[in-house]
């Protein structure tokens, strides 16, 4: 279980991985995420991202190369907020893997994930993700990965939102790991849409 889910074993590492993460959304017609390493090489990306997406509640994470490694979709009609994750491109005639559900809090990311096939295999996401800071915890209450605000490493200076870290546990997917960064994304945006606070100031 220190793991966890495996989405594609290529993006699990043996030490601890910080990956930058930039939103495109405000600077790009087709928005998105682009995902990098410390060396600057693409990891993931995620493309035409937007208002046409949120209708439809269905997000694609590819791989660098433009392989297809995750759909979240949001499960309707649902009293919660609820999504499920597929592996691969599409979720038709596919079981998921993975449902993510939040709580009712608002404004704060309390945020349950439970794995499909494997009892007891659930995390927990604790913190603000609108604040870009936050933590998912393993059911033994182990961070498996942390989000967190950028520092430009040259001028000290807190990066905007759109620029932030995901840093990975050894063994947790990263794949999977990003998924859950594009869930938290759309519930904390459907905060905005819907008049609620998605910060805590």
């Amino acid at each position: 279980m220190k793991g966890g889910l495996i989405v594609d074993d290529g993006f699990i590492y043996e030490e601890e991985k910080l990956l930058t993460v930039l939103k495109t959304s405000l600077f790009f017609a087709n928005d998105g995420f682009t995902v990098y390493d410390c060396k600057g090489e693409l990891v993931f990306r995620v493309e035409s991202y937007g208002p046409d997406t949120r209708d439809q509640g269905e997000i694609v994470l590819m791989d660098a190369h433009g392989r297809c490694l995750l759909t979240v979709r949001r499960k309707r009609p649902s009293l919660h907020q609820r999504w499920e994750g597929y592996i691969g491109e599409g979720t038709d005639g596919n079981r998921p893997i993975f449902s993510v559900r939040r709580s009712s809090i608002i404004g704060r990311c309390s945020v349950t994930v439970e794995v499909y096939g494997k009892p007891g295999a659930e995390y927990q996401i604790e913190g603000s993700f609108a604040n870009r800071s936050c933590t998912i915890f393993n059911a033994e209450k182990e961070s498996m990965a942390e989000i967190r605000r950028k520092v430009d490493a040259s001028t000290n200076v807190l990066l905007g939102k759109d620029v932030f870290s995901l840093c990975l546990k050894p063994g947790f997917d990263g794949a999977f790991a990003m998924g859950l960064v594009l869930i938290l994304d759309q519930i904390t945006g459907d905060d905005a849409v819907d008049g609620h606070p998605t910060t805590e100031d």
